[in-house]
């Protein structure tokens, strides 16, 4: 793991571990990717309750409760969908804070409309959601990781 990745981990768990806050993940394209930078430090498990790798719409719906009919509605890559992810992974799990993550890595599955790159992100605490979106330039593995380091950035963000 990259040195600035492993410190954003750090400063994610050490936020937790202050408000004393347990946490989970929903991946779609980092496939695990958030999950492993936080459990790739020793003692993680004081802070990382589970990880849901969610990278079919079967998985998203049948895992984490988000609706077959809002994947029809939005496209598993949207704000409603990211928002659904992280609202499941947070009432389906004994946790304060989880975030989710889905987009179109590539190379291939852009659109005009939802370009190679595009990911969104859910964060969501009890009573409250929030989403964003990024267009993460470069490969399959930029946008990989520039998706994990902006849903740790996220977590870190959500425990202030």
């Amino acid at each position: 793991m990259a040195e600035a990745l492993q410190s954003l981990a750090e400063a994610v768990l050490n936020a937790c571990r202050g408000k004393g806050l347990k946490l989970a993940t929903a991946e779609s394209c980092t496939g695990g990717m958030v999950a492993a930078a936080l459990t790739d430090i020793a003692g993680s498990s004081d802070v990382v309750e589970r990880g849901y790798v969610t990278y079919s719409n079967e998985a998203k719906s049948s895992l984490l409760g988000v609706p077959m009919a809002l994947i029809a509605r939005h496209g598993a890559v949207s704000g409603e969908v990211a928002a659904a992810m992280a609202a499941g992974a947070l009432g389906l799990s004994p946790v304060d804070l989880a975030v989710a993550v889905t987009g179109i890595a590539g190379p291939g599955g852009g659109s005009a409309a939802k370009p190679v790159g595009l990911v969104w992100f859910g964060v969501a605490r009890r009573g409250k959601t929030a989403t964003e979106s990024h267009v993460f330039p470069g490969d399959r593995a930029a946008v990989r990781l520039a998706a994990t380091r902006r849903a740790l950035e996220l977590l870190l963000a959500a425990t202030q």
